[in-house]
């Protein structure tokens, strides 16, 4: 079974501060006004990503990897979550301020599988966009402080960002994107956010959104600490492959395709998503054309396979 890669239909997500960009830069056919989230990869429960091809079409990607655990390099009594959500996020407004818990707080507490460590990729910026990327608290004391007072100036860490650029988000870290910008987010599949300021913001009916300050300040890491990652390049035949991040939870790397690359699947899956460009994939003499806003997995079993054209892609696994 699945001698091929397993193509995913995008699930979208309302949220306030969305936009109309998976729209104009994919040409997703999005739902909502303010549509804020393609959940590209997933198998969590809140947006689970429906199969398009193959013995398994119609059925979901939690499916997949519950009964037919050999895809993934696991067996057939695998029982734990699939470890990964890829996301593609349009901010045409600021994100509310927030913190994700690690796995044991996330277990502990919220008796869910998994935290929330993340990593961006920076699809689009406009120019002078900024993220919220840690803190200015040099205690535990301090941060309590300075949140319970609303001294977000002081106390938020904001950093300009590009096109390009790559932002790595462990667990514990208050974090916010910045109104314009456009990201491919690899992240645990975990939907648990602790909303520490949201700007006062009101909904149609004129209520503010909740927020979790208490649980905010139990999980936030201080002092802040920017994660150093060790990024390497290398060549496969026409591909260059730069590694992003390899860290406990995911390896993220950018293939920039310039021609043609013959490759082995030497990892349990691969979660792919074309962010420029066209491509043939070739598997087992099937070709399958892939394009921007393309996301898929290629599963272990594949073996050999082969891209040939031009194109930049965002390639995890776990």
């Amino acid at each position: 079974m699945y001698n091929e890669p397993i193509f995913l239909q995008p699930v979208f997500q309302e949220r306030i501060w969305g936009g109309q960009k998976l729209n104009t830069q994919f040409n997703y056919e999005i739902p909502y006004e303010h549509t804020g989230e393609a959940w590209v990869v997933s198998a969590h429960p809140n947006g689970p990503s429906v199969i398009e091809n193959g013995p398994l079409k119609g059925k979901t990607l939690a499916d997949a990897w519950l009964e037919h655990g050999e895809l993934f390099n696991k067996g057939k009594d695998n029982d734990g979550a699939y470890p990964l959500l890829v996301k593609v996020l349009d901010a045409a407004d600021d994100l509310s301020v927030q913190v994700h818990p690690n796995d044991q707080f996330a277990q502990e507490v919220e008796d869910v599988p998994y935290g929330k460590t993340e990593c961006w990729y920076v699809l689009s910026a406009e120019e002078g966009a900024e993220l919220v990327l840690g803190h200015h608290a040099t205690t535990r004391e301090e941060l309590e402080d300075m949140i319970d007072r609303g001294e977000w100036d002081q106390l938020l860490r904001r950093v300009s960002v590009q096109a390009g650029d790559f932002v790595y988000v462990p667990s514990g870290t208050i974090h916010a994107i910045g109104k314009g910008i456009v990201i491919l987010e690899i992240q645990q599949s975990s939907d648990i956010t602790y909303r520490v300021y949201d700007y006062d913001r009101t909904d149609a009916a004129g209520n503010k959104r909740e927020l979790h300050l208490e649980r905010a300040k139990q999980v936030t890491t201080v002092p802040h600490q920017d994660a150093e990652v060790e990024q390497t390049e290398n060549a496969v035949d026409d591909l260059t492959v730069k590694k992003l991040v390899g860290e406990k939870y995911f390896s993220v790397y950018h293939w920039d395709l310039k021609g043609k690359a013959s490759l082995d699947m030497d990892k349990d899956f691969l979660q792919v998503s074309v962010i420029a460009g066209k491509a043939k994939l070739t598997v087992n003499g099937q070709d399958f054309e892939i394009g921007k806003g393309s996301h898929f997995v290629i599963p272990h079993r594949v073996g050999a396979y082969e891209l040939s054209g031009e194109a930049e892609l965002v390639v995890s696994h776990s």
